[in-house]
Order: C-alpha cells, then sequence, then structure tokens
C-alpha cells in the first residue's frame, strides 16, 4: 500500500511540475480561469485597425481599455448601448462580443457619424435601433447581459424624457445578474441636473439615486476617468483639461 501511494504521488508531483515547466517556457496560460484571455480580448479590440483616427485621438481621455474592463463585457453577450452617438463605444463592446455577440445600438434619431462608420465597416453584429429614450430598447433584445449610458445620462435629463420610465424599462430588459454601466462628466455635489443643459454635466448622487429606485444595487465605482482638478464650472468642450467624469456600474438583482 505504502509503495502504491508513493507511487501516485510521484505520477503526481511529476505532472505538476511538467505544468510548471511548461508555464515557465510559455507554452501553458498561467492563468485557468480565463482572465489573461479576456485582457486580450479588451486590448486587440482597442488595437483594431477598424477603429478611427478620431477614435483613437480621443483614447487618452476616453481610456477605452479601462472601459471595457469596467464593463466586464465578454465574448457572446447581448448589449445594448444607449444614446450611442458616433459608435465609438457600440464598436468597442462589438468588437469583444464578437460573431455570437449583438450590440444594439440605440438612438432617438439617425447619426451621420455612426452612419459613416458602418459605412466603412459594416459589422453584421451591430444593430442600428431609432427609439425614443422612454423606450430604448428593441423586442428582439430581451435578456440582456449589458446596457451602456456613456457619457449621455446628463443630455436625457434635460429633455423631456421620463427618465423612472426608461430606467425602469432598461431594468426589465436585463438578465438576473445583468449590468448597467453609466459613465458621465461630474457636476458639483448637491447641483441635480440644473448644470445638465449649461455645462453638459449631472449630479452623481442623482444618476445613483434614479438607477436604484429602479430596482438596480449599485456593484462597483471606478476612478479611472476621475480628475480632482477640473473645478466642474464648464462644460466638457470648453476644458483644456479632462473633465472630472464617474463610473458607475449597477447590478439587477
Amino acid at each position: 500500500m505504502l509503495i502504491s501511494q508513493y507511487g501516485s504521488g510521484a505520477r503526481w508531483f511529476t505532472a505538476l511540475l511538467a505544468i510548471v515547466c511548461l508555464a515557465v517556457d510559455g507554452h501553458a496560460s498561467p492563468q485557468s480561469d480565463g482572465s489573461q484571455a479576456v485582457a486580450e480580448n479588451y486590448k486587440q479590440a482597442v488595437a483594431s485597425p477598424i477603429r478611427t483616427d478620431d477614435d483613437r485621438d480621443a483614447d487618452a481621455k476616453r481610456k477605452p481599455l479601462e472601459l471595457l474592463q469596467f464593463t466586464d463585457v465578454r465574448p457572446g453577450m447581448r448589449v445594448l448601448d444607449v444614446a450611442a452617438g458616433g459608435g465609438y463605444t457600440t464598436q468597442l463592446l462589438a468588437l469583444v462580443v464578437g460573431n455570437n455577440g449583438t450590440v444594439w445600438a440605440q438612438g432617438a434619431k439617425s447619426q451621420s457619424a455612426f452612419e459613416k462608420r458602418l459605412a466603412s465597416h459594416p459589422q453584421a453584429n451591430i444593430v442600428p435601433v431609432i427609439r425614443p429614450f422612454e423606450d430604448p430598447v428593441p423586442d428582439d433584445a430581451t435578456r440582456l447581459d449589458l446596457v451602456t449610458i456613456i457619457m449621455n445620462y446628463h443630455d436625457i435629463a434635460y429633455m423631456p424624457v421620463d427618465r423612472a420610465k426608461m430606467n425602469q424599462r432598461l431594468f426589465n430588459a436585463l438578465k438576473p445578474g445583468g449590468h448597467l454601466v453609466v459613465m458621465d462628466h461630474s457636476a458639483k455635489p448637491g447641483s441635480g441636473i440644473s448644470a445638465a443643459k449649461s455645462l453638459h454635466r449631472i449630479d452623481e448622487k442623482v444618476v445613483v439615486d434614479e438607477f436604484r429606485q429602479a430596482g438596480f444595487k449599485l456593484e462597483l465605482e471606478g476612478n479611472f476617468l476621475k480628475n480632482p482638478a477640473d473645478p466642474r464650472d464648464q462644460a466638457f468642450f470648453n476644458m483644456k483639461i479632462p473633465t472630472d467624469k464617474f463610473a458607475l456600474r449597477f447590478v439587477k438583482p
């Protein structure tokens, strides 16, 4: 029995040693949870040649790699990008979710920049959607994994939009455990939505409170877009330095 146990232990040690040698030699993944593959996927999306020169000029301020990491987007996911605008975020998300995933790019009206982006490099997994903000979810976008609203909640705040209705619609469209990510330009604490139209900023607390009222739970706050030097008294397009921005990730329980 002792010999049998020793033999089994020896075989186990030999196998372990082989795995370690493979890892050191670069032929085995040092992580078994897939995190390295996910990180590489994000890097490839940011480096994709189909992204525009304007995108790359904006990357220093928008930090696309950190954005993807914060959303935790994965291949095969079903994603809704609300207020997609010119498609900067939409295209990044679509590059990550791949052929087995779908990104619905919602806007209240068509955007020439977005149309030009798709015309230059068609992506079958991007579905343009023209819908009102109060009901931004298309009928076939069920059990979503992720919803994003990037730098546009402040715009929605000064429009004649029932945000409570919109947020509830987004909550209902997500599957349990699905995420909602909101990033925006920070207004001064206590200012509510008063600077939404004039400075294109919004008080972070307003966003947190409104999505909590819809049933979401705040899961994570990101600091990668913070800039304490921003006095928060100018519109982002008048700034000579990057604005202070908040990043919030909510989860549907």
